[in-house]
């Protein structure tokens, strides 16, 4: 560390306590619209749709494109790049295609609080919404990527110790979430955008003093990085994520399902007015862009500047140690922090309420109060207290489960979601588009997508993630298709057989 970098400390310690402080007001204040499980879940109609598209785009760009992926360009080189333009052209592509007909199911049957419900509204399921909230749980392995992405932020820059990096956040984002919701969740995300943006384009910036070069300061970096090693300049890498045409169509296709996963659906539900989608759909898709484009360059200057690292993942804050004077070095550390956090509230707020919309209104709620004749609102009280418990309880198992910092930080995160995705591709696409798609269709494409997902990593039959997935999604879709026709022509024979007698 540099001599000056004694004040980092102080100036990084007041402003975790001003954050936390701004983040408990956002809660409190949240807590007026989070009385209700339609408050608290989607705090609908009381955030502009600018904010809600932002705040999109900030829970996508999580430690992920912050910290995995540039740790991915300081392994891997210019290849990385087909990760981060897919980021935005593929994702936002995906954004326009599913948005409105997403928010006009989901305003049917008195308006859809979760993913799985609307799947479950959609396919008249119970039984598939709870499947599809079982797999939302696999969203954990997301939030641990997240708890592993700050504690490598703090131990790098001011050297806190990991386990106390994974307190911090995990105990900042279930106090301000379990107390504001929706709400609290979509400002704090919304503000927090504006600082992740400036951090991308400052990062970007940098180059031109960390490389050099002037306007020609891309040709410096691809020749400072051929001159290291030419695989980092080759338009695929012999290891890793990007080693075959194949390989990448397969990124391709995860970055445009992703859009499908529940902590982002779900914003489209928070819009209110479907005229307001337009404006939702072009703030996300400017947040995408800045925020997923230009922190890649600085992963690969850290290559140039910071050779030998012990690991890739802390390529952006020891970049940054090395590239900026003390103050901004607390600012962007800040605007770091804010990337992680930003997702990470996004993530407990879907997982917990679908533990309580989803599985405890379900499953438990008629055996539990059978006999109660409970009215709507007090049912609708007790599914709230159990998504906010919830929120607890899976806020101490994610820190369990981040003890063990992962080899990649990247692939931890996107094992998660590549499971998820593997089961509701089909179900959620094709129930737009093809009038056939009926629920047993559904729920086979669940289980077998979702199933083929974990069998073919756990065994180790292809241990490529991405590829894993587009192979079980790929299934998901056969599995849609033939358990869907065979179900209607099952109940067309029936329906003839009824007819005969």
């Amino acid at each position: 560390m540099r001599e000056d970098t004694t004040w980092l400390l102080p100036f990084i310690i007041v402003m975790l306590i001003g954050y936390f402080a701004w983040t408990t007001w956002l809660g409190k204040k949240g807590a007026v619209h989070s009385g209700s499980m339609k408050g608290f879940a989607l705090a609908k109609g009381k955030i502009s749709p600018a904010l809600v598209g932002m705040s999109f785009g900030t829970s996508y760009a999580s430690a992920n494109l912050f910290l995995g992926v540039p740790g991915w360009a300081y392994t891997y080189g210019l290849s990385t790049l087909w990760y981060t333009i897919g980021c935005f052209g593929v994702t936002w592509l995906g954004l326009l295609l599913f948005t409105k007909t997403f928010w006009r199911y989901g305003q049917k049957n008195g308006g859809s609080l979760t993913l799985p419900q609307w799947l479950g509204n959609r396919y008249n399921s119970k039984a598939l919404q709870v499947l599809v909230a079982l797999l939302v749980l696999f969203n954990i392995y997301y939030i641990v990527g997240q708890n592993v992405g700050l504690a490598t932020m703090f131990e790098t820059v001011i050297g806190i110790p990991y386990m106390w990096g994974i307190a911090i956040g995990v105990g900042i984002t279930i106090v301000y979430v379990s107390l504001g919701g929706a709400f609290a969740q979509i400002v704090s995300d919304g503000v927090q955008g504006a600082a992740m943006a400036a951090v991308s384009i400052l990062l970007f910036v940098s180059l031109l003093w960390t490389i050099g070069g002037g306007w020609n300061v891309f040709g410096t970096l691809h020749s400072e990085l051929r001159t290291i090693d030419p695989a980092l300049v080759a338009p695929l890498s012999k290891s890793g994520p990007f080693y075959s045409g194949f390989a990448i169509l397969s990124i391709q296709w995860l970055l445009f399902s992703f859009v499908l996963l529940p902590h982002l659906m779900n914003k489209v539900l928070t819009v209110e007015k479907e005229e307001d989608l337009r404006t939702f759909t072009l703030t996300a898709g400017l947040s995408l862009f800045v925020l997923s484009i230009f922190s890649v360059f600085a992963g690969l200057a850290a290559r140039v500047i910071l050779p030998g690292l012990a690991s890739a993942d802390s390529a952006i804050p020891a970049y940054i140690m090395e590239a900026f004077p003390v103050v901004i070095v607390a600012l962007l550390v800040m605007g770091l922090i804010s990337a992680i956090l930003s997702t990470t509230d996004s993530l407990y707020l879907g997982i917990t309420n679908s533990i309580g919309n989803d599985l405890y209104k379900v499953l438990a709620v008629p055996l539990l109060y059978k006999n109660k004749n409970l009215s709507e609102q007090e049912i609708d009280g007790k599914v709230l207290k159990a998504s906010k418990i919830s929120l607890v309880f899976i806020g101490l198992i994610s820190l369990y489960m981040s003890l063990n910092r992962p080899e990649s930080l990247a692939l931890l995160t996107n094992f998660g979601t590549s499971a998820i995705i593997s089961g509701i591709a089909a179900p959620i696409s094709l129930g737009y588009f093809w009038k056939h798609a009926n629920k047993t269709g559904a729920i086979a494409s669940v289980i077998s997508g979702a199933g083929c997902y974990m069998f073919l990593t756990s065994s180790g039959t292809v241990s490529h993630v991405f590829q894993a997935m587009f192979f079980s999604s790929m299934l998901g879709f056969f599995s849609m298709i033939s358990g869907s026709l065979l179900a209607e022509a099952a109940k067309k024979r029936d329906k003839t057989a009824q007819q005969a007698i």
